[in-house]
């Protein structure tokens, strides 16, 4: 049954020196002081991202009582969830959907990509090119590291629109995510994992006086965080990139062909596979970046073929998070930045919609089986139960025992508090 800091220089730009970054030489921004981790529900947080904002109407919130404009073109079908209907390209989906809480009440007060995807991003509104750092970079900060994996991924790199999304901020470049690339790649190798042909420890050595020649140039330069910091974390860098464990953490080559088959031979299939075994290896905060929902035209020839393959790819993440354990320790959230318009428009699209939209959450302790929320009729509206961006923030944070009040001090010296807003979903817990 339903139970209802400022940073002025890129990374990439300022080390990209001759042979440095194939060894792995950018790592270093990467790396922050450990921190002992609070008790928590979940060890680890995979956020799967539907950049563009999925339509509620033909996925998780259908209305097939609704005239045909609103409703859409495709049917209904059952789920493993007694009297739980979804729309007919997500059959797959709706066999587990007894192991999801669905969340029909998403909303906020902004309809453009870039400044909802920040805020959906972080939990706090602010402008397109984000003011506030994002959650998985307040996890980095918060967390810390598992021994030499960093602690926030994005997979195969950050949301962007117009500017790259779900950065660290003020908080600087040691909070950045690490940008896996895309695992469905033919030879797939993470950029500076990885010793290239003829690179062997005694050239990583002579690299590392280089190093630190410009470092010492750099030290000169007092803007910018990741150049300031770099010497702290160098050895961690280089011992991530010699290190068996870190590079086998990305070889899905070491995952059983009929598996890798089931999650499907596409970039979000290998994605959440690759989601799985990063957090299996201790990485806390993994980002999988599905994007392409914006379908302001031909929506339903854009969702024959990106519904299908999330309904593939998502069904076999979740069966297999659960028959490994996984799940357990694991909270999973599913969401856009909004949902879509509930009318068709006259280009057989449908626009931008802040007032309702769809998420899904699973794992770490997330009582399976009910619904959270409604919108109206048309799916136009929420009725019941609205949840912010503030509140998801809110909730993944306290699933990983991290207080969204505490204060951090930004680089002028004035304190912050992660969100200035919000309460948990305890619904999710029963």
């Amino acid at each position: 049954m339903i139970k209802i800091i400022p940073n002025t220089l890129s990374r990439r730009s300022f080390l990209q020196v001759g042979a440095l970054a194939p060894v792995g030489l950018s790592l270093p921004a990467l790396y922050a002081s450990e921190r002992r981790p609070s008790v928590a529900r979940a060890k680890s947080v995979i956020l799967i991202f539907l950049g563009g904002g999925i339509s509620h109407h033909d996925s998780f919130d259908p209305k097939p009582d609704a005239v045909e404009e609103i409703r859409g073109k495709y049917g209904t079908i059952s789920t493993s969830v007694t009297g739980l209907r979804i729309g007919e390209l997500l059959p797959k989906t709706a066999q587990v959907m007894d192991k999801l809480t669905l969340v029909r009440s998403q909303s906020h007060t902004n309809n453009h990509h870039e400044t909802a995807s920040n805020w959906v991003l972080s939990g706090r509104s602010g402008s397109a090119r984000g003011d506030h750092p994002a959650i998985g970079a307040i996890v980095a900060h918060h967390a810390g590291f598992s021994g030499i994996m960093p602690p926030y991924v994005a997979v195969p790199k950050n949301p962007s629109f117009t500017w790259e999304l779900g950065k660290s901020a003020w908080l600087g470049g040691r909070y950045e995510s690490f940008k896996c690339g895309d695992p469905n790649q033919k030879d797939f190798k993470v950029r500076d994992l990885g010793l290239t042909h003829g690179t062997t420890q005694l050239v990583l050595e002579r690299r590392q006086k280089l190093l630190t020649a410009i470092d010492q140039l750099a030290r000169k330069v007092e803007a910018d965080d990741r150049i300031s910091t770099f010497d702290e974390f160098g050895k961690k860098a280089v011992n991530m990139v010699l290190s068996p464990n870190a590079r086998g953490a990305f070889d899905l080559e070491k995952e059983d062909v009929k598996l890798r088959d089931e999650y499907g031979r596409h970039t979000f299939g290998q994605s959440c596979l690759m989601a799985r075994r990063l957090v299996e290896h201790g990485v806390r905060f993994v980002t999988v970046n599905y994007a392409g929902w914006d379908h302001h035209a031909k929506i339903f020839e854009g969702l024959d073929k990106k519904l299908p393959e999330f309904d593939q790819g998502f069904s076999a993440f979740i069966k297999d998070m659960e028959q490994r354990g996984t799940l357990k320790d694991t909270l999973v959230a599913v969401f856009g930045e909004f949902g879509r318009t509930p009318k068709v428009n006259d280009k057989k699209g449908r626009d931008h919609w802040n007032h309702a939209g769809c998420m899904l959450f699973a794992g770490a302790g997330v009582q399976p089986g009910q619904v959270i929320g409604a919108s109206d009729k048309n799916g136009a509206y929420v009725i019941d139960r609205p949840i912010s961006p503030a509140d998801v923030a809110w909730t993944i944070y306290e699933a990983l025992g991290i207080d969204p009040r505490e204060e951090i001090l930004m680089p002028d010296g004035r304190p912050t508090a992660s969100l200035n807003t919000g309460t948990p979903i305890h619904e999710l817990y029963g």
